[in-house]
């Protein structure tokens, strides 16, 4: 997470919480010469369009009264997913026991990408079980991961 991120996340976290939800994620990115602030939330009930809604109205008060962003901007508020993406180490300690697959800066065991059952996080790496076997990954060595959604599974219930 940028040093923007965190600023704005403890900035836009409390707004976001008083209204029921989690700021699962935040970013602050450049694409085609333009700035978005993009907010992930979450809740146990799920989040539809009219909670996207009401975290960006409240949230978009806020930004303009604070002005913590010398440029022009797009606000978007949205849900995490099902197959959320895992950035922070909290992120990883609410996926455990989860398939997740991941993709890395520099090759592990001769691979570049894993998918497997995440078992523990430690400080610094995760444990996953991948084809049976154990494998330690340092969180720096990560360079996207995310849950994996067993669509099939889901289909019974």
């Amino acid at each position: 997470m940028t040093n923007k991120e965190k600023e704005l996340e403890e900035l836009l976290s409390p707004i976001v919480e008083e209204l029921g939800y989690e700021l699962y994620d935040i970013e602050y990115v450049n694409e085609n010469h333009e700035w978005f602030v993009r907010l992930f939330i979450d809740n146990e009930k799920g989040i539809d369009l009219d909670d996207c809604e009401k975290v960006s109205n409240a949230v978009g008060e806020k930004l303009d009264e604070a002005d913590p962003i010398p440029t022009s901007y797009s606000l978007e508020v949205s849900s995490c997913g099902l197959e959320r993406r895992l950035r922070e180490p909290r992120h990883y300690e609410a996926a455990k026991g989860k398939q997740i697959t991941l993709s890395l800066f520099k090759p592990v065991k001769k691979k570049r990408s894993y998918e497997g059952l995440l078992n523990d996080v430690k400080e610094e790496e995760i444990i996953i079980t991948s084809e049976n076997e154990d494998i330690e990954i340092a969180f720096a060595d990560i360079s996207s991961a995310k849950i994996l959604f067993n669509w099939e599974e889901s289909k019974g219930e």
